[in-house]
């Protein structure tokens, strides 16, 4: 059984949090029990057979489906967990909303890396501090299927443009110096999780195994977080004006 980093009050070790502060990153242990895990693997496996053709990404690296908390009761439970939620709140050091969800599968054999980029270029935010997600692995995810490797220390590199996620040198060639940064790949037991910000440079590896690998991913955000008027594909239905607040039932806080 994997050890679990979590005490029995919900919180994690205050090393954990000095180590994200300071690389931009920290895997947090045993954040799901092994019963949970098999859980919402489960519920994951039957949302995606029944969901595969809605995922955003069409160019082969991997299967992202957006909102999953919105279409699945059981998968909800777990976007909206209290817990996790307090973990995230605990390491950001402010309070958050949910931005969105998402599963990311990268199928058996897949062979194809997700390339180094940040996720924070990409949203439609103005007026926030940190964002960060919790990447539940609920499988084991090793190297050789398809574990993140991030850029420790670069989650203050802002301004950049939206990278391509299959263009290996598109992150290096907007900041050069990057590429020199000593890489940390984070292998997971099925129920950890890696907690990044928005701004910290990751990739994920390819899958070259028999198994699919299941994530679940909950994207938190500054709670003052407003739109900027670009579009997204989670903004562009909800009639939003620049300067509105990301909150409400849409974005909730419900691990308050």
């Amino acid at each position: 059984m994997t050890k679990s980093d979590v005490n029995p009050q919900g919180r994690i070790p205050e090393e954990l949090v000095a180590a994200y502060r300071e690389n931009g990153f920290v895997r947090v242990r045993g954040v799901l029990g092994p019963d949970r895990v098999e859980r919402f693997r489960k519920s994951a496996d039957a949302f995606l057979t029944a969901h595969r053709e809605d995922s955003l990404e069409k160019q082969g690296a991997f299967s992202q489906l957006v909102n999953v908390w919105q279409r699945d009761d059981d998968l909800r439970a777990l976007t909206l967990d209290a817990g996790l939620g307090r973990i995230a709140e605990q390491l950001a050091g402010f309070p958050l909303r949910l931005w969105h969800d998402q599963m990311l599968v990268k199928e058996p054999h897949n062979n194809v890396a997700t390339e180094f980029h940040q996720d924070r270029p990409y949203w439609p935010h103005a007026g926030d501090r940190l964002p960060l997600s919790a990447w539940i692995a609920l499988v084991d995810v090793p190297p050789e299927r398809g574990c993140m490797t991030f850029l420790p220390g670069t989650q203050d590199r802002t301004g950049l443009q939206p990278q391509d996620l299959h263009h290996e040198e598109d992150l290096f060639e907007m900041d050069p110096s990057l590429r020199w940064v000593p890489r940390v790949t984070v292998p997971l037991r099925a129920g950890d999780c890696t907690f990044h910000s928005g701004y910290t440079g990751h990739m994920a590896l390819p899958n070259r195994t028999d198994l699919a690998r299941l994530a679940h991913v909950v994207i938190y955000i500054d709670e003052a977080t407003t739109y900027n008027g670009a579009a997204h594909v989670v903004t562009d239905p909800l009639g939003l004006r620049a300067g509105d607040r990301l909150d409400g039932d849409t974005f909730p806080r419900t691990w308050a």
